[in-house]
């Protein structure tokens, strides 16, 4: 019974615990034993308490048994990514340096996970300072590919992705700065959003107008997505660019019916990269079935050209660069990574003039894809142009030798949609030979969330996944 409760979706969960099928200690007991048993093997959780756990766990059921109203997420199992403040707990960003920092706050999307009746599980591993697309740090180490443990689990939510496909809690908190939610979806063989800038309130950096960085859902079906999207997202004072609350629910408006809608595919989005053949014709072959669902499905793509530069130069230098006034880089050497260290001695050296220039393609940029998007509902392609590959190196191989730029850029098809702070999704629709899985990305117009969500939910229906599950040392 408890592997079947650390299966189960979080709608069917929250289902059962109101019908009284199962009690809050029933699940907490049941993932207790699954962490135990599973986690050692692929280091996804960096962060829990199993005391306190079951101590929440008997609190949400005293609560039900009064008759206390019961939030839409009660009794389900989250996690929290390590970049994400939370009070009283570690928050480490996955630096040594950081050991022994508390959060003195929690973030909005942590208070509202709790406040809508959700089991907090742990927190979960994440590169050093969620900077790349593989997570590893000199702290805790590697978090490992459930689906085969020799090779990455994506970053920089790499640990929320990898405990959503081994079964430790159907819902996790990720944040995503240039494909960080959906990178790690994609090699974990789970579902992961990146919503409409400003949907769910981001207070992480200092910065408050941050139109790169969101938080977002990783969970193993789209119904679980709308479900947390549901309960996180609307207006929140501490960040002037947050939404106003939805005038409807996500998860109750998802549809599978795509008649009359128009979806391009491209095979790179205008990036520079090299794309695996079979990642391609996988890719293509799952997004063509859209027409099942009644959408006309075309290959094209805006004219934006590729804004590699403008991401590096505008966006992820410039975001990168507070860490170089928290930390002498130059004293940390063999305690973060080269990379992350190269990154950050880089801010300083863009002039004024070069982040405007970047700035500029990134409006030119957002204008192509919503001139392009006036005809399209949809606008699909691969989420990285390969699968997933040996823990043991930095990047995909075929950008060895090349600038930093490059190897943490030119692999993943996520970060356009970073620029544009449109929503975009993961979602899993097939394997490589060799048993990795593969990602389909769906990105849709500004604010057009349940677009996003309905186009992924009609996949789910034409080629489901969530009943393939990785396989697990007893």
């Amino acid at each position: 019974m408890n592997q079947d409760i650390a299966w189960m979706a979080a709608t069917e969960l929250s289902r059962s615990v109101r019908a009284g099928e199962l009690s809050s200690r029933d699940i907490a007991r049941a993932m207790i034993e699954r962490v135990e048993a599973v986690n050692p093997q692929i280091n996804a959780i960096v962060y829990w308490d199993p005391e306190q756990l079951m101590k929440d766990a008997a609190d949400l059921d005293e609560r039900q048994a009064r008759g206390e109203p019961l939030g839409p997420l009660h009794g389900v199992p989250y996690t929290i990514k390590d970049l994400t403040p939370q009070k009283g707990l570690p928050v480490t960003n996955g630096i040594k340096a950081l050991r022994d920092n508390v959060g003195t706050a929690d973030a909005p999307i942590v208070e509202r996970m709790r406040d809508a009746g959700g089991l907090f599980l742990g927190r979960t591993n994440t590169p050093e300072a969620g900077y790349c697309g593989k997570t590893t740090n000199h702290l805790f180490g590697a978090t490992l590919n459930p689906w085969n443990r020799e090779l990455s689990a994506g970053g920089s939510s790499g640990g929320a992705g990898a405990a959503v496909a081994a079964g430790l809690g159907p819902l996790a908190e990720g944040s995503d700065g240039g494909g960080s939610i959906r990178v790690p979806a994609s090699l974990n063989g789970v579902v992961g959003l990146k919503p409409s800038t400003g949907r769910i309130p981001v207070v992480a950096l200092p910065q408050r107008y941050l139109t790169f960085l969101f938080h977002g859902p990783l969970t193993r079906t789209v119904s679980d997505s709308a479900l947390m999207l549901d309960a996180v997202s609307g207006e929140d004072p501490r960040d002037p660019l947050s939404m106003p609350d939805p005038t409807g629910s996500f998860l109750a408006r998802l549809n599978g019916d795509l008649s009359g809608w128009r979806i391009a595919y491209s095979e790179t989005l205008g990036i520079e990269t090299r794309l695996d053949p079979e990642i391609a014709s996988i890719v293509g072959t799952a997004v063509a079935r859209l027409a099942e669902a009644g959408a006309e499905v075309v290959q094209a793509e805006p004219e934006w050209g590729d804004a590699g530069e403008a991401m590096w130069k505008g966006l992820w230098v410039p975001g990168m660069a507070a860490l170089g006034e928290a930390f002498d880089m130059e004293s940390m050497r063999g305690e973060l990574d080269d990379e992350l260290i190269e990154l950050v001695l880089t801010a300083p050296q863009l002039r004024g003039d070069e982040i405007t220039r970047a700035e500029m393609f990134r409006g030119a940029y957002y204008d192509a894809f919503e001139s392009f998007m006036r005809d399209h509902r949809i606008l699909a392609s691969p989420t990285t142009a390969v699968a997933s590959y040996p823990v043991t190196q930095f990047n995909p191989e075929f950008l060895n030798g090349r600038s930093l730029e490059d190897r943490l850029l030119r692999w993943c098809l996520t970060w356009p949609f970073n620029m544009t702070t449109t929503p975009a999704i993961s979602i899993p629709c097939g394997f490589t030979s060799d048993g990795r899985p593969v990602g389909l990305q769906l990105a849709g117009r500004l604010h057009a969330d349940q677009d996003v969500l309905n186009a992924a939910y009609a996949f789910e229906q034409i080629q489901p996944w969530a009943d393939r599950k990785p396989v697990f040392d007893a």
